[in-house]
């Protein structure tokens, strides 16, 4: 069996980024991932503004506590207001250009108004409460690099320095199937001996989130023609093929012998619980223009947890990274565990837990691969290596599932 870190190495090695860009509205790219760097036209705040709602006055000329100074101008929010003169004060309010010559804001609190004249309370030092020009971004800086997952804070950023468009990577186009004889959608009557699919809705949706297309072709029936089949389907017009179930070894599991038959199987048992049968590997599709393509494809396990655990941790950053991310895998957390784990297996584990209002992780008491009533309850996993055995009170490394979607 591989490693973990051997499979990622594998896997990640074989996920080109789509070729080709596409230029979207800024206001449509969130979740997009960026192509081309993206960098500021002009200074953000493109003129020294206020920070405060007060009095723009030259810090020379208020010498003493009780200075009157005359109230020369009123100056809001997107106006431009005159040269201060000396010895005087301008009414400005928050975010207004700082008028040229004043080199403080007093804030209103400390002042006080009587008529047109203003009573200076709080003696000012230079630069109090003024936004420089550019103290946020500098014209000609790089503010997002390529492969930037594109957030609403990302797009917030571009917008600030006037991008109306960004230039992003396709989305990557994810065919999906799922093989059992004994699944059943919900809605439909259950037969004995039948189960509900449950994995479709956890896969489809994760898929969605990442920002894939999702050909969904249902439940391919635990044969092999249908299986290869459902590959020669699947590998037309999608990036990507992400089966569930079938990968095992019994006699009812096809999807390993039928990625033999359609193209080629690069990887297929994984020292992971749970989890471990996973196919990795490229199915040909027709010859085009005399030239034989293939699409890659990623078996997961049946096991609903199985399912899960080892999309998160090895179709997601093959994912992300065909996607043109830069940043793939999951940032890791060193908490408490507050749980006893006696008896760890040989393979690397990843155990359900959640956060606990001491800082500490629960661990969920049932961590077999059919209970999805663990991931519900789970806000992450630990990441365990093979053979650690885990006492209360031990710092072990945690994936948050808010960080895995």
């Amino acid at each position: 069996m591989l490693t973990v870190e051997q499979a990622l190495e594998q896997l990640l090695s074989a996920a080109t980024p789509l070729t080709g860009t596409e230029s979207v509205d800024t206001l449509q790219a969130c979740g997009r991932v960026l192509a081309q760097p993206l960098t500021a036209a002009i200074d953000v705040p493109p003129l020294a503004n206020s920070a405060m709602d007060g009095y723009a006055v030259r810090v020379a000329d208020v010498s003493a506590l009780g200075a009157r100074l005359p109230i020369s101008q009123r100056i809001a929010a997107g106006q431009v207001g005159a040269v201060l003169q000396a010895d005087t004060a301008a009414r400005i309010f928050t975010g207004a250009p700082v008028p040229q010559g004043a080199d403080a804001i007093l804030m209103q609190e400390d002042c006080s108004a009587e008529g047109d004249t203003v009573i200076i309370n709080q003696l000012p030092k230079p630069g109090q409460h003024v936004r420089r020009a550019g103290e946020d971004i500098a014209a000609g800086s790089t503010i997002l690099q390529s492969g930037c997952y594109l957030r609403p804070q990302e797009c917030g950023l571009a917008a600030s320095v006037g991008a109306a468009q960004l230039t992003v990577f396709p989305r990557l186009r994810v065919a999906v199937f799922f093989t059992g004889d004994e699944l059943t959608l919900p809605g439909q009557p259950l037969k004995p001996g039948a189960i509900y699919n449950s994995n479709r809705f956890v896969l489809i949706n994760v898929l969605q989130q990442l920002g894939c297309v999702v050909n969904d072709l249902g439940i391919v029936p635990d044969n092999l023609p249908a299986t290869r089949a459902a590959l020669r389907q699947a590998a037309l017009n999608s990036d990507l093929i992400l089966t569930s179930g079938g990968v095992s070894v019994g006699e009812e599991d096809h999807v390993k012998a039928a990625v033999d038959a359609e193209g080629s199987l690069a990887l297929w048992s994984i020292a992971v619980k749970p989890g471990k049968p996973l196919a990795f590997g490229q199915v040909n599709h027709a010859q085009v223009n005399q030239v034989q393509g293939s699409t890659p494809i990623i078996g997961l396990p049946g096991n609903p947890v199985s399912s899960l655990v080892t999309f998160l941790i090895f179709a997601r950053p093959f994912i992300l990274r065909r996607q043109g991310r830069a940043d793939v895998l999951p940032s890791t957390l060193q908490l408490r565990a507050d749980f006893d784990w006696p008896r760890p297996d040989q393979r690397r584990e990843y155990l359900r837990v959640r956060r606990n209002a001491q800082g500490g992780l629960d661990l969920f008491p049932n961590q077999k691969s059919g209970v999805l009533t663990s991931t519900s309850w789970a806000d992450g996993l630990v990441n365990n290596p093979p053979g650690q055995a885990i006492c209360r009170g031990d710092w072990v490394s945690y994936h948050s599932f808010a960080e895995l979607s």
